[in-house]
């Protein structure tokens, strides 16, 4: 499926039944469909040069529970700085549409892009696939991605771009880019 999404597909390093397993354990609760379909057969690697995902994989700069960890982390202690301290006022998120900020506290990051947005799934137990979301790199606007990971990604491929990441973003090219396990650990050392 994901070679009609990305003609001339380049696979990186591909998630195993394992790697999956291990993942939804390690995070407890099951990853939607159309994930674990782009881990098994894309891998670990960057869409149209922008935006990287993060797949269960045995390189920790590209392990789905690794970054998703880090980047929760990273974004917590950066609302703190943004909160002065704390001033006893939780940090004020301006969601797209009718969906309101809790779905931040479900969120599981998985994806960045080159400019410091961040992809999450709203993770909704009982449901297939969990709706997709982006958390701008100032922190506050969140935009709707899609309600599955082929929507997203044809929405960043044509003007819907625009509304998944914000004012200035042009369509992707339909390329991607994967990264092999080397390739990773590199990313890993330069990002040290």
């Amino acid at each position: 499926m994901w070679d009609s999404v990305f003609p001339g597909l380049r696979p990186g390093l591909r998630s195993t039944d394992a790697d999956l397993a291990r993942a939804e354990t390690e995070l407890g609760f099951a990853l939607p469909a159309s994930y674990r379909s782009f881990a098994r057969e894309c891998g670990a690697g960057r869409i149209g040069g922008h935006l990287r995902l993060f797949t269960p994989v045995p390189v920790e700069a590209g392990d789905l529970v690794a970054r998703a960890h880090l980047i929760a982390h990273g974004i917590a202690l950066a609302l703190d700085g943004l909160r002065g301290g704390g001033d006893g006022e939780p940090h004020r998120f301006t969601v797209e549409g009718d969906a309101d900020a809790s779905l931040m506290e479900r969120a599981c990051f998985f994806g960045e892009t080159a400019r410091g947005d961040f992809l999450f799934f709203d993770v909704t137990p009982g449901f297939p696939e969990y709706d997709i979301w982006v958390l701008n790199a100032d922190l506050e606007t969140v935009h709707f991605g899609g309600a599955d990971l082929p929507t997203l990604v044809r929405g960043l491929q044509g003007l819907e771009v625009l509304h998944i990441l914000g004012e200035g973003a042009g369509p992707l090219p339909a390329t991607f880019e994967g990264d092999d396990a080397a390739a990773l650990e590199q990313l890993g050392a330069a990002q040290a």
